[in-house]
């Protein structure tokens, strides 16, 4: 009678052969390469599923804006927030492309992430009249009414990243003009990927709202480290709703570094609550930790000059942003058929370009307090 043949070897070779694969797998993704990609073309969809124009599509001949300037117009901003850089960059390129266009901004506001603030915020504004709002809703649904009510006053809208619930584009406002968030969020995976040489555990801190941007960066975040890293396991995930979104930020991050010992890095939705996680992981003694974000906040980007707990980020371009939604405000004035969703390309920013990205982003020369923390 034959001998069978013991099993063990074949055994062996199918599961040598399924580890090469699930190591080749593993390894497909080069985060350098991914990330050189993905800054050219944005990833992101429109609120609607549009797909993105790009602001070099937008623009206005020399006479347009001489027909802009004789309406004398005015326009009102009306922020969400503004206690970081990115707001006050998204207003510094909204004044300067204004006055260039003969348009008096009457009012900046900050509703401090409360949509009753904001509601109140254009009511306020109304009252002065502006022929322009361009704007950002703090919350989708309850703010849809104060916005559609300006709408049919025959204000132009712009709004930026997010717009109200029922509205449409070309018939209750001009535009919505925004960053690669999608696109940012996947930058921040690739960068945690490469700075764990894509293994370890980490934490996710999230924008605990129905916010559409945020939840972009969120979804592109985890599906980019699901699919793309195996060895990177979100061990923990914790949302975060504000306003005080630093404060958030720490109790999120110690309750994690508290559970998961082993946790090598945390992902946080953007640079003010990762200003927060950088306090616990502190706190924790985590000084190994990876942090990666998005927007180059000037704490962050001190950080990372620093080669600090924050090793990488997706920034924005906010003043490019304002730039563009005041013109396309423009539009609007002159009955100019517009994009429905614009979209500027995600930026990866690191130790390396750090003092590049920064005049990139936001127009000026980094400050001395950047510049001396890369010595």
């Amino acid at each position: 009678m034959r001998r069978a043949i013991p099993p063990t070897p074949i055994i062996f070779a199918l599961w040598l052969a399924a580890g090469i694969t699930q190591l080749a797998t593993a390894q497909s993704v080069d985060p350098a390469k991914a990330l050189a990609e993905i800054q050219q073309k944005p990833l992101s969809k429109g609120p609607h599923g549009e797909d993105p124009a790009s602001p070099s599509s937008v623009s206005l001949t020399p006479q347009e804006i001489e027909k802009i300037k004789e309406l004398k117009a005015k326009a009102a901003i009306v922020m969400h927030y503004s206690g970081n850089d990115w707001s006050q960059a998204q207003v510094a390129g909204l004044k300067a492309q204004f006055e260039k266009m003969g348009i008096e901004v009457v009012a900046v506001t900050d509703a401090g992430f409360k949509p009753e603030k904001q509601v109140a915020d254009i009511e306020t504004v109304l009252a002065q009249k502006p022929q322009i709002i361009v704007s950002i809703p703090t919350d989708p649904v309850s703010t849809a009414a104060a916005y559609q009510k300006a709408s049919q006053q025959g204000v132009k809208l712009v709004f930026m990243d997010n717009v109200p619930k029922g509205l449409e584009a070309g018939k209750d406002y001009v535009s919505v003009v925004s960053a690669d968030n999608y696109g940012n969020g996947v930058v921040a995976a690739h960068l945690m990927a490469k700075f764990l040489k894509g293994k370890g555990e980490i934490g996710v801190v999230y924008h605990a709202a129905d916010f559409f941007v945020t939840r972009q960066r969120y979804e592109a975040f985890k599906n980019t480290i699901q699919k793309d890293y195996p060895d990177i396991k979100i061990v923990a995930e914790q949302g975060i709703g504000g306003p005080d979104f630093s404060g958030d930020g720490d109790k999120a991050a110690s309750a994690m570094l508290t559970s998961n010992r082993n946790l090598n890095g945390i992902w946080v939705v953007w640079d003010v609550p990762a200003e927060g996680v950088m306090s616990a992981a502190r706190s924790a003694g985590k000084d190994a930790l990876v942090i990666t974000t998005i927007d180059l906040g000037l704490n962050v980007a001190i950080e990372i000059a620093q080669d600090g707990l924050v090793k990488g980020l997706g920034a924005q371009r906010p003043y490019d942003q304002g730039v563009t939604e005041a013109l396309l405000a423009g539009y609007g004035l002159l009955g100019k058929p517009a994009p429905a969703y614009v979209a500027l390309p995600a930026l990866p920013v690191t130790r390396d370009n750090l003092l590049e990205a920064w005049k990139e982003v936001y127009h000026v020369d980094p400050p001395a307090s950047i510049k001396d923390s890369m010595k």
